[in-house]
């Protein structure tokens, strides 16, 4: 079930709510089946790792957990403000843009 979702991945979004709220970071995955993303240096979550191959001594380590896309919002590189976007079409091309300050984001 493929979903169409209006962030992706490389793009700086602010969180909106939860324990990390007001908090920034870049979009490192996203998943589109679940609704989620992963964000670096957002909701960080402490896991116990088994000693392998790539973790030799094991222990306890920090990584960034999944959070749901609905959570945060893109922001504007120009205005540097969480904004919704629109799409619009430029030249042929579609391309989404900032509702606040109308700059164009990227294409789609």
């Amino acid at each position: 079930m493929n979903k169409k979702m209006k962030i992706k991945k490389d793009d700086l979004v602010m969180v909106m709510s939860g324990k990390d709220k007001g908090k920034t970071g870049k979009v490192l995955r996203v998943i589109p089946d679940d609704n989620k993303i992963i964000v670096s240096g957002i909701n960080i979550v402490k896991r116990h790792q088994k000693p392998n191959a790539k973790l030799q001594h094991g222990g306890i380590i920090e990584k960034e957990a999944a959070l749901y896309a609905d959570k945060v919002m893109l922001v504007c590189p120009k205005c540097n403000l969480p904004t919704r976007t629109n799409s619009k079409e430029v030249s042929g091309n579609n391309v989404r843009v900032c509702k606040k300050c109308e700059e164009i984001v990227d294409n789609i």
